[in-house]
């Protein structure tokens, strides 16, 4: 029921007032892979999006020139949208002095922030050499507890981006003991290991994931067995995890005190950045408000399920649950029922869903996920466009709907900012969402013949905000309007909005980085967890108060009797041997024998 209250005297109505003092602002951050993303993605709705520059990401195959980011800064501010740039890398020491060299660059061209794993770049900038641009600790940087997250906070980071395996209770209460702003993950696909501490695949073909160059040995398949050679498991995908979807948990979360949620997917195409970022606009836009500016239009209604996922996982966020998938890393998608015939060409199934053509359908064969296209459909007949070895019974998937694609492929999604006129005493002003405003001396003075026809032609062209990014819901016009031809009005509309825009780069709140200090490491010494790959950032963790005692293991390339990983995902637990004393082991496709161990007072396992 709509009612009034009251804040400081006077009364104030109830949605009113919730909206605008008790609801919080919070980031919906956006991965990009280009430009073509970027802008998709801020279109879509995102508050800020994170993109990698020409070297130096932890998605290595996806980076871009200063150009690209040039032109999608500009693009971005124009809604007050951030632009973050991955940095976030461990670097030798010639590549910490470029990529030193490229920060400032990023600086000059308008970037926002910086995300950063190596600590030579904080120990830069603590000695003054970084322009003041914002520094967020990756979470490359592996913060999983509170003392990580103070330590950074107390060094002066501008954010901390923690690690995904984090419970709710967790989360809250590092938002609660901290003065940085606190980014966490709510989609996409989750690395099995803690981020930053996973050499895996470093090990395996010297492509170190702290070096941007992950091959993923986490999504091929392993047996398990126990030290007496039992094979518990043979040929799955041991490692390879479903997709986190935190989407339930958003209200929770703002309530816990995040300040950014980030979508996984750097890698990932412009139909995905659209749907989800699209699907998370609305989702957030329910319990809190938006720290970018901009309505989207559009009539799309987006669909997280029918875009690629593993199946889907909320994680740790508040109880430990099954957010493995065994039988494939691919999409499997949404069942439509089991083979209830099979004819010369064509198949039917046991339940009515509505199929079209070019469908992506698939079924499990000895234990391998196989798929086809659908050419036609005809009643509950399907004709593939291969006839595989399907046998009754077996269940189908779909895992690409053609026409829900197409549909994302061709959607418009068109961003513009709110925009008031206020014309007065020959005045002609224009106020937007920000409050930004800027107005126009009408030179006119000639009296209209017919002041009402006036009128209304002074508001309808006013309105036709076009190809431009404004729009306008409220037009007040206080006093006579002089005589116009309709194109001077056109005229005058098109001036002021390219001179709101200008006023509202102008004063666009580019966030300064504050100073940063040396403050005490949680550890005294540190070993080649700390991914210490140069001289200065080893010079970091001395003025810290903290001995580095090895380098990193990409710098020695001995992985010999090292954790390669360390993983919340415990095979113990997924086979119920929670309190089985065997010792147990992995075994690759190539043959090659892995050590398990298991940390269980802190629900862990270890890769040796």
């Amino acid at each position: 029921m709509n009612c009034f209250i009251f804040y400081k005297n006077r009364p104030v109505f109830r949605t009113f007032l919730l909206y605008n003092f008790f609801m919080k602002k919070v980031e919906l951050l956006s991965p990009a892979k280009d430009k073509e993303t970027a802008i998709a993605a801020i279109n879509s709705g995102c508050d800020a999006i994170y993109i990698g520059a020409s070297d130096f990401g932890a998605r290595k195959a996806v980076g871009n020139s200063l150009d690209d980011i040039k032109e999608i800064v500009e693009y971005a501010h124009k809604f007050y949208v951030k632009v973050h740039v991955t940095i976030n890398t461990i670097l030798t020491d010639e590549e910490l002095f470029q990529a030193k060299e490229l920060i400032q660059k990023l600086y000059e061209i308008g970037v926002d922030a910086i995300i950063v794993q190596d600590m030579g770049i904080f120990e830069l900038a603590i000695n003054g050499e970084l322009p003041p641009i914002a520094l967020h600790a990756s979470t490359q940087c592996n913060t999983r507890t509170l003392e990580k997250a103070k330590f950074f906070d107390n060094l002066g980071v501008s954010r901390v981006i923690l690690a995904r395996e984090m419970s709710l209770e967790k989360i809250k209460e590092i938002c609660e003991n901290v003065n940085c702003e606190v980014e966490t993950f709510v989609h996409g696909a989750l690395c099995v290991s803690y981020s930053g501490q996973c050499y895996l695949s470093a090990s395996i073909g010297g492509r170190s994931a702290n070096r941007g160059e992950c091959a993923q040995p986490c999504r091929k398949k392993y047996t398990l067995i126990d030290e007496e050679g039992n094979i518990l498991a043979k040929d799955k995908h041991l490692l390879s995890l479903k997709d986190f979807n935190a989407s339930k948990y958003l209200e929770k979360l703002i309530d816990a005190g995040v300040k950014s949620f980030k979508i996984e997917g750097r890698l990932k195409d412009k139909n995905y950045v659209k749907n989800v970022v699209n699907f998370y606009r609305k989702e957030i836009d329910k319990y809190a408000l938006k720290t970018s500016s901009g309505k989207v239009f559009t009539n799309f209604e987006p669909n997280v399920n029918k875009t690629f996922n593993r199946g889907y996982t909320d994680y740790f966020l508040e109880k430990r649950k099954n957010c493995f998938n065994f039988e494939t890393p691919k999409m499997t998608g949404e069942s439509i029922g089991k083979v209830s015939k099979i004819g010369k060409n064509y198949f039917e199934i046991n339940t009515l869903i509505n199929l079209n053509p070019q469908d992506g359908l698939c079924f499990f064969e000895n234990g391998k996920l196989t798929g086809f296209l659908v050419n036609k459909i005809e009643g509950k007949r399907i004709f593939p466009n291969k006839m595989l070895q399907i046998s009754a019974g077996v269940e189908i998937f779909r895992n690409f709907d053609s026409k829900f694609s197409k549909e994302l492929e061709n959607i418009e999604f068109k961003r513009r900012i709110k925009v008031d006129f206020l014309f007065e005493n020959g005045i002609l002003s224009a106020i937007d969402e920000d409050k930004n405003e800027v107005k126009i001396q009408f030179l006119e003075n000639e009296t209209p013949k017919n002041p009402q026809k006036m009128l209304e032609n002074f508001e309808n062209q006013l309105k036709k905000t076009g190809e431009s990014d404004f729009y306008t819901e409220k037009i007040s016009i206080n006093g006579d309007l002089p005589f116009l031809p309709i194109s001077k009005i056109n005229d005058y509309r098109r001036k002021i909005l390219t001179r709101l825009m200008e006023e509202r780069l102008k004063n666009y709140p580019m966030e300064v980085q504050k100073l940063l200090r040396h403050t005490d490491f949680p550890q005294k010494t540190i070993d080649y967890h700390g991914n210490v790959h140069n001289r200065i950032a080893k010079s970091f963790y001395k003025n810290c108060d903290c001995e580095v005692c090895e380098m990193s293991a990409e710098s020695t390339k001995n992985f010999s009797n090292k954790e390669l990983m360390r993983t919340k995902h415990c095979l113990k637990f997924a086979y119920n041997m929670c309190k089985s004393p065997k010792n147990l082991f992995l075994i690759d496709e190539k043959g090659k024998k892995y050590k398990l161990e298991f940390d269980c007072k802190n629900c862990e396992m270890i890769i040796r």
